[in-house]
């Protein structure tokens, strides 16, 4: 015996049928026909300085950065240009963007130390993480008492680093980020990260006359300007010049 189906059943079964498959198709030919951009922030890379670099190698426009982990200047603009520097020139292989240190204490030396726990692919979201939680680390190092800061002078730089560490937050922050205290330990006791911190240094100071933090090169030539909005108007003049 003969069943009969609705006519508008067999249409959309039918059209079901054909739009998946459609479907299918369309989702399988999108990924040859359709090529991924690169995102530059994942691409980091040492320079012969020891400092870390993040974007397209053959970006245009070069931007170097002098910074101090305990100058708070250099906690505003690394707030402030977070997203916009990423999303706007680095992601979009506009801008290379080179982080160099200008250590100036104790503290700075030993957060700069913690920084490059885990290597350059680590470093950017370390320096993001240590300047978000700048305000409790200055907080902290205003109300030390005068023995702890005597003690910060005292010892070998991995001792003091330590003592130092522990004082202002900054052991607790890199625990939460999953570094473990012997990984910590051996951040700070690094003569080789020591010994580029100290030459980054001596070259801001010595051949690049950089007086405070932060000061911003681009393309070799002192910005002048240390707020996000006065290096964003220069990063595009350098652009539409490029």
């Amino acid at each position: 015996m003969l069943i009969n189906v609705p006519k508008p059943l067999v249409r959309r079964t039918a059209f079901g049928a054909a739009g998946v498959a459609a479907l299918l198709l369309c989702t399988a030919a999108t990924p040859a026909n359709q090529a991924v951009a690169p995102r530059w922030s994942t691409t980091v890379s040492e320079s012969s300085i020891g400092a870390y670099s993040v974007g397209n190698p053959a970006a245009k426009v070069k931007l170097v950065e002098y910074f101090s982990y305990t100058c708070h200047i250099c906690g505003d603009f690394a707030k402030a240009s977070a997203v916009p520097l990423k999303t706007l020139y680095i992601d979009k292989g506009l801008v290379k963007f080179e982080y160099r240190n200008l250590v100036r204490d104790p503290v700075d030396m030993t957060a700069a130390l913690l920084a490059r726990c885990g290597g350059p692919k680590a470093f950017a979201g370390n320096h993001q993480a240590i300047f978000a939680a700048q305000p409790a680390i200055l907080d902290k190092i205003t109300k030390a008492t005068d023995a702890q800061k005597t003690s910060w002078f005292e010892g070998e730089v991995g001792a003091r680093a330590r003592k130092i560490a522990a004082d202002t937050g900054l052991t607790a922050l890199m625990t939460a980020r999953g570094y473990t205290a012997a990984q910590q330990g051996a951040c700070l006791d690094s003569g080789v990260a020591q010994a580029e911190l100290t030459g980054m240094t001596n070259i801001g100071r010595n051949a690049d006359r950089v007086a405070g933090t932060p000061t911003f090169f681009i393309n070799g030539r002192n910005a002048e300007a240390t707020a996000w909005p006065a290096v964003k108007s220069k990063l595009d003049l350098a652009l539409k010049a490029s």
